[in-house]
């Protein structure tokens, strides 16, 4: 018999690699889901430290640059844990899209 499953673990269901959620202020885009944290990416605005100095890139500049290719990511990639989860948003699809069928 399998344990109920906790709080933690359906909200943790809701995210899937490639999702784009909001937490606070930013737009980020889930890279992987474990069993207790999610890894994600900011993806509008990035901030970076450049050769002349600070410099913020809208998420347009950013993809144009290869900002989001990866992995590896040019961008940090961000651990959110059992106390960030319950204030992301999912924005968008509120489902992993569905895989093609192979027939």
């Amino acid at each position: 018999m399998s344990a109920p499953q906790t709080e933690h673990a359906k909200c943790l269901a809701k995210f899937w690699i490639g999702c784009e959620f909001r937490c606070g202020d930013r737009l980020y885009r889930c890279t992987d889901v474990g069993t207790r944290t999610l890894i994600a990416i900011c993806i509008d605005p990035v901030d970076f430290n450049g050769t002349e100095g600070p410099r913020r890139l809208s998420r347009a500049e950013a993809e144009r640059q290869g900002w989001f290719n990866g992995p590896p990511f040019a961008s940090a990639e961000l651990v959110f844990d059992e106390y960030d989860l319950p204030v992301c948003h999912i924005i968008g699809h509120k489902a992993p899209p569905t895989a093609p069928s192979k027939t």
